[in-house]
């Protein structure tokens, strides 16, 4: 009987913000709901990138020309490869822990992928891996050199108004000026 007077004092209350327990629970379900949908939707792949690697590598294996594919499909390819990279992330995380180093390098993800049995790819991966050092490479060459060009191109030119030069300097440069006139 005492509950029944405090529930009764407590949805009488106008200071009070009274929830019933389901609409409570149905709200922190709403924020769990919203919440697994940002972080899922963060986690994807672009669906463009899907699209477009899909259809480019079904093209290779079909006579058609043109190829579609439903959207349900679509999300099953990029749901699966996201769980696969997430699965080879860890698998060459674990390695990389026995290895007792914080960073994952080339190297762990070689050895998880043989070690999740995807042995057959390393190598296609390691060709196209030393194929994208290399142009990193001449980028990077090219890129240093032009910024050491700009460095020895551009001149140190005093403040103005920083008293390094001294009278006599100025009034020689400006005869010098006159002269070349």
């Amino acid at each position: 009987m005492a509950g029944k007077q405090n529930l009764n004092k407590t949805l009488q209350c106008p200071d009070q913000d009274y929830r019933a327990p389901d609409r409570e629970m149905a709200e922190a379900e709403k924020e769990t709901t919203v919440t697994e949908k940002v972080v899922a939707e963060a986690e994807e792949f672009p669906k463009a990138i899907v699209r477009r690697l899909v259809k480019d590598k079904l093209s290779k294996l079909s006579t058609d020309s043109e190829i579609s594919v439903f959207r349900e499909a679509l999300e099953a390819f990029s749901e699966s490869a996201r769980i696969f990279v997430h699965y080879l992330s860890a698998t060459a995380n674990d390695i990389c822990k026995e290895s007792k180093r914080q960073t994952i390098n080339a190297e762990d993800v070689f050895k998880a992928l043989e070690e999740i049995e995807f042995s057959d790819y390393v190598e296609p991966l390691r060709a196209s891996l030393e194929e994208f050092r290399q142009k990193n490479a001449g980028k990077r060459s090219l890129s240093s050199k032009a910024k050491e060009t700009n460095r020895k191109g551009k001149k140190k030119i005093p403040p103005a108004g920083s008293g390094s030069q001294n009278k006599d300097d100025e009034n020689e440069s400006h005869k010098e000026e006159d002269n070349a006139d």
